[in-house]
């Protein structure tokens, strides 16, 4: 057992941490008089073996959610490029409604006027581009016009837009990017002389510093008017219109596959309006988040997005007000030859080849009260195996995941609730059943099946610190072992599953609320969450992290991985594509979990039977080396043994050992990293491990299969 805490009078002190040959203080309460810890024994049987983790299993998901890809992922510094609103004085914006959830509006940066606010207005008579285009009376005697502030831009970086416009023949535009007070803060480019036609007007700056704050303008002079349709500005080095920065750094970890779009506002979002010059896509109105989207990313977009990344693309098809034929035509768009109707039309847009996107799914989250397009069970399998025939007579070999819901995440809008084994029973085989629903109205019309899970952090203001952290870092992979104890129930109520293997999609997860900035600690319970999955890996097969540039710090000034992302950065290269999960067994198995405020938990045990250490271990896809994965959410270093069967050690090993100075610790673009992986020797099988505190780690050892079973650290 690790050292106890006193309960009387414990004080706040620093140990130092050996890790890898780095020193490290984690912040623990201590007693003046410390216990040796007793060895954590985990027993590995390395002839039962699981499924091998399929390259899907670390994957990313993303949606437009407001502005939540630009300038992030997408390398729009502008919002509203397209004018959607009106550009109107401070305090007369329109409103907006309310999301379907009842939430308010996401609020986009607006346009100001510059100069006589009377002399800009909105010509819906002959806009360049969805309902408006803004209008400007110009006067010699001072500039009129509109700006933006409120950007984010980097010293010495270079920016490229351009300016759809046209005017009173001869009219001068001017375009400024200001960063900072002064007369020198600024620099302006004045374009050339506008026509009555419709023109694009290239420019660049080089902003003189930094700041999250800086101006882009847009005046006129002379006399008579000038319009402008749209305008954009980007960093110079964007590829494709995504940020290369953001780009290099996602890159880095494999991740297999992106699910895109995705999400609630696909249920009321066309994608054949978002296809050709982007300049020419109307702007739309997203009522799930009540935001604004200039319909800038469409399929091609995505499609170049996944190939930059190295991934595959998974595609969710509008299944909310969407209907069977517009899905079979984005098949068609996506996969069809160049001599098919959307295939051509695909051609047309600069794309001969198909792009052979594999994995579809039908519907975001269609059982959800929040969901634009919501239907009862029975009426969504009619459409589902209308999707699926439609899709399937477009192209036979694509992959189709149904949309599924376990009953512990289905309960009405306002029920508060801490699921349990027990308590779900009788909702099995009901409206409160959608995986169920699909297994037994709708078996045959799809290969795998999905399931979303968001675990809120759970409040423990009086629970000592090292419950606190255990019960932080543990809850969430308990929304695993729920769905795993949930698929076991439907193998026996439904044999057929024995026959025809499907798999599970977990393509939606997140630990969200209060406290789960992308520290340490928050790396220690998705280190749990990836082991949990990692467990099940004879049916889960796919993972879609929430959201994938979560994994990152971003500025305008560069990108790097946050401790999330060193997390998804570990386990995909030292636990990717190929390893086979192996049996790991021990006598010390995780305690019930302890809930103080909060619902949505379910009452599971997640984590291996060697608490209070997590563990998976697998073997190299050519089973010639043992990898041991460890999680240790405590304050103490913990001695481990290792008992393994059926191989024999062959030598000594690495470890590769995610940590940080403190659970708090961050990385921030522009400072030194706090959490990161460092790769040092570790002992053979023969020899004893111990695992520091604070720590992810994951072992290699060379092996020879075959072997008696070996005792480390006995």
């Amino acid at each position: 057992m690790a050292a106890t805490h006193s309960r009387l009078g414990a004080v706040l002190a620093l140990s130092t941490v050996l890790l890898g040959g780095a020193v490290y203080a984690a912040a623990e309460p201590v007693t003046t008089r410390p216990v040796v810890a007793r060895p954590v024994v985990a027993r590995i049987d390395a002839t039962r073996a699981s499924a091998a983790v399929t390259p899907y299993a670390y994957g990313m998901f993303i949606e437009p959610i407001g502005g939540l890809m630009n300038r992030a992922l997408w390398a729009e510094l502008l919002d509203d490029r397209k004018f959607y609103f009106p550009v109107v004085a401070e305090g007369k914006d329109p409103p907006q409604p309310l999301s379907v959830e009842g939430k308010p509006a996401l609020v986009n940066r607006k346009w100001r006027p510059i100069g006589d606010e009377a002399a800009v207005t909105m010509d819906r008579a002959q806009p360049y581009v969805g309902a408006q285009s803004v209008r400007v009376a110009v006067d010699a005697a001072a500039p009129h016009g509109f700006g933006q502030g409120g950007l984010g831009v980097a010293q010495g970086r270079e920016y490229v837009g351009h300016i759809v416009a046209n005017g009173t023949p001869g009219t001068v535009l001017t375009v400024a990017l200001a960063w900072g007070p002064g007369a020198g803060d600024r620099q302006t480019v004045t374009l050339p002389p506008l026509t009555a036609e419709w023109q694009s007007l290239d420019f660049a700056f080089k902003p003189g510093a930094d700041t999250a704050d800086a101006r882009f303008e847009v005046t006129g002079a002379g006399t008579g008017f000038f319009r402008v349709g749209t305008v954009t500005l980007m960093p110079a080095d964007n590829v494709d219109g995504w940020r290369a920065d953001t780009i290099a750094v996602l890159k880095s970890l494999h991740s297999g596959f992106w699910r895109l779009p995705g999400g609630n506002f696909l249920s009321n979002w066309d994608w054949h309006q978002a296809l050709g010059p982007r300049d020419r896509r109307p702007p739309v109105y997203d009522y799930a988040w009540s935001a604004m989207q200039p319909n800038d990313l469409g399929m091609d977009e995505y499609m170049a997005l996944t190939r930059l990344l190295g991934v595959d693309p998974y595609v969710t098809v509008n299944a909310g007000l969407g209907d069977a034929h517009s899905a079979a035509e984005e098949v068609e768009y996506l996969n069809g030859p160049a001599t098919s109707e959307w295939g051509a039309k695909r051609a047309a847009n600069g794309h001969p080849e198909p792009y052979g996107v594999r994995y579809w799914n039908i519907g975001n989250e269609p059982y959800g009260w929040w969901q634009i397009g919501r239907t009862s069970l029975d009426y969504f399998m009619i459409k589902h195996r209308e999707f699926a025939a439609a899709m399937r007579a477009v192209d036979p070999t694509i992959t189709l995941i149904g949309s599924g819901a376990m009953p512990d995440q289905m309960h009405p809008r306002d029920a508060k609730e801490n699921a349990s084994l027990e308590s779900i029973q009788a909702k099995f085989g009901t409206e409160n059943d959608w995986t169920g629903g699909l297994l037994a109205k709708a078996w045959g019309d799809f290969d795998g099946l999905s399931e979303h899970w968001y675990d809120t952090v759970e409040k423990r203001p009086d629970a000592p610190p090292a419950d606190e952290l255990m019960e932080f870092a543990r809850a969430p992979a308990n929304q695993v072992r729920m769905k795993a104890e949930e698929w076991a129930i439907y193998q026996r109520r439904f044999p057929a599953m024995a026959q025809k293997p499907i798999f599970l999609s977990i393509d939606e997860y997140a630990y969200i609320g209060a406290g789960t900035k992308p520290t340490l600690k928050l790396a220690l319970a998705y280190s749990m969450v990836m082991q949990e999955m990692l467990r099940h890996s004879d049916f889960i097969r796919m993972s879609a992290f929430t959201f994938g540039i979560s994994t990152l710090d971003v500025t305008p000034a560069g990108a790097t991985l946050n401790a999330t992302g060193q997390v998804f950065k570990l386990y995909g290269e030292r636990f990717g594509a190929g390893v086979i999960p192996v049996a790991v067994t021990g006598d010390a198995p995780p305690p019930d979990p302890k809930f103080a405020v909060g619902y949505d938990h379910p009452q599971v045990k997640s984590g291996s039977p060697t608490h209070p250490l997590d563990i998976v271990a697998g073997l190299s896809p050519d089973r010639r080396s043992l990898r041991v994965a460890v999680v240790n959410a405590t304050f103490q270093p913990q001695p481990l043994s290792l008992a393994v069967q059926g191989a024999k050690a062959d030598g000594a090993g690495r470890v590769w050992r995610l940590s940080g100075p403190d659970l708090d610790a961050q990385n921030k673009v522009g400072a030194a990293p706090q959490v990161t992986i460092i790769e040092a020797p570790a002992p053979s099988l023969r020899g004893p491990l111990t695992v520091p505190a604070l720590s992810t780690s994951i072992y290699e050892f060379p092996i020879r299969m075959g072997g008696p079973a070996r005792v480390a650290g006995q």
